[in-house]
């Protein structure tokens, strides 16, 4: 079960629920993979709104291998996602959010 307190969110694929985490690992290869020079960049790039199919998969994909998924971006390309591209659009939203918000005991 997801811990939004840790940062996690809880998805369904295939139909089964699946955690997701970025963790500084997953942070780094978001980094990476969206050629950031930063976790700013990150946050520049969706509050302006820019945001690709492939960075929606990309960013999935992180989450769940930060939170112990052996799943690969190729492999989530092929899944069935929850709510279809809009569920898994607001997968994304939530998980930058619970990544970047101030905790909720502060």
């Amino acid at each position: 079960m997801a811990n939004p307190r840790r940062g996690e969110i809880e998805l369904v694929i295939d139909g089964k629920p699946h955690t997701l985490c970025l963790t500084l690992g997953a942070l780094a290869e978001l980094e990476a993979k969206l050629q950031l020079d930063d976790l700013n960049g990150l946050g520049k790039r969706f509050e302006a709104g820019h945001i690709s199919a492939r960075d929606i998969i990309v960013i999935l994909g992180a989450g769940l291998r930060g939170a112990g998924h052996a799943i690969s971006d190729q492999d989530l390309e092929s899944a069935q996602i929850a709510g279809g591209a809009l569920g898994a659009a607001k997968a994304v939203a939530q998980l930058l959010h619970l990544t970047f918000a101030a905790p909720l005991d502060q």
